[in-house]
């Protein structure tokens, strides 16, 4: 049983069990071994997934082969690729699994089903599409004029539980930033007596 994501339909669509159970035909439940592809760049992207357990992310990976990660999704996240979902067309996107997981896979007839049957999720529904917006906006203005400080802070409060579940790579990476950066930002940081949650450094 997805206890995580039963809980946020309960929470957010106001599910009754019954309610939950008439859902259960249209999502499936997944195990993702570390490293699994979920969606492969020039695929169309059919499904959107929930994190129940683990840790997934999202990235590119430019003509020199070098990744640019866009999101990384732990417990009771949603990730996916919209553009690719909505317009039916090739993804530019690679998501695969950074941790073993868990994870829901749902489709566009569980969202057209949920909504129906939900009143209270359709304006839950619009605030996570602003929301979505919201934050791609703000991740385009960190990466256009953001000082390295001021992208890792804004992780750390994005992020808060995963300094110690990412490789530093990979957070050098969703800041645009190289690795020694990071770690003379870490460094100055440390310095100043900040410490990130779950940071052992």
């Amino acid at each position: 049983m997805p206890e995580k994501f039963k809980s946020y339909l309960v929470k957010h669509a106001k599910l009754t069990e019954e309610e939950f159970t008439q859902l259960s035909p249209f999502f499936t439940v997944k195990k993702i071994t570390k490293g699994e592809f979920l969606l492969h760049k020039n695929d169309i992207c059919k499904h959107s997934f929930f994190v129940e357990q683990g840790l997934l992310r999202a990235y590119t990976i430019d003509d020199g082969g070098k990744e640019h990660i866009i999101q990384f999704a732990p417990e009771n996240w949603f990730i996916t690729d919209r553009s690719s979902t909505f317009f039916n067309v090739p993804s530019e996107l690679y998501i695969d699994a950074i941790e073993n997981s868990t994870v829901i896979f749902f489709d566009t007839d569980f969202i057209k089903h949920l909504l129906e049957i939900s009143i209270a999720y359709r304006a839950y529904n619009e605030l996570l599409l602003q929301n979505h917006i919201r934050h791609s906006q703000n991740r385009i203005n960190q990466l256009l004029s953001a000082t390295a400080e001021q992208r890792y802070m804004s992780f750390i409060s994005l992020y808060p539980d995963l300094t110690l579940r990412v490789p530093q790579w990979m957070i050098a990476s969703y800041l645009g930033i190289t690795p020694e950066s990071l770690s003379r930002v870490r460094k100055e940081l440390a310095k100043r007596n900040f410490k990130p949650k779950n940071s052992l450094s």
